[in-house]
């Protein structure tokens, strides 16, 4: 019997482990930075001794796997990177076009700060070329547009905050 429990537990742990280590994977691989300790305490829930163990097995892991991804470490901060083998291939990404360009960004920013706001508020305030954002936004279903008057009145759809990964604020906690 106690055989049993003990390997019930055994199993847990594992699973356990398995599923912080894909947390803390999942921090490195979207913050794109150096964090502290205090910053993946503060980001995972988990304490310092469990996450420096996890830091340890995902260096192992990206070592013994020959990935082009690895852990970086410096003065007691930490970050995924790509290996220096295949920086030429991320300097390719990092220097191609966007996804929106800045002028489209700042578009869709006065949107989401702004809705909901007429189109011909935006055009105003944009210039003509936010006629091209807006369309764009809207063949993305990034935006809802609804006919008033002579105008639209544009605000956030909920594809927004699905296409971003936020919360929207009409979604429950």
């Amino acid at each position: 019997m106690n055989e049993a429990i003990n390997s019930h537990n055994t199993r847990q742990d594992y699973e356990k482990r398995k599923e912080n280590m894909k947390i803390l994977e999942a921090i490195f691989f979207i913050s794109g930075r150096f964090l502290s300790m205090q910053e993946l305490v503060a980001l995972s829930d988990l304490n310092p001794v469990v996450i420096s163990e996890l830091i340890g097995k995902l260096k192992k892991k990206y070592n013994s796997e020959d990935s082009a991804i690895e852990i970086i470490e410096k003065k007691d901060l930490w970050k995924m990177d790509i290996r220096p083998d295949y920086s030429h291939l991320v300097n390719k990404l990092t220097t191609g076009s966007a996804e929106f360009s800045k002028a489209e960004q700042e578009t869709l920013a006065i949107i989401a700060f702004k809705q909901p706001i007429k189109q011909s508020v935006i055009i105003k305030i944009r210039g003509n070329k936010a006629y091209e954002h807006i369309k764009k936004f809207s063949d993305l279903d990034l935006i809802k547009k609804k006919k008033t008057g002579h105008t639209y009145e544009l605000s956030l759809s909920n594809d927004f905050y699905d296409y971003f990964s936020i919360g929207s604020e009409n979604s429950s906690p």
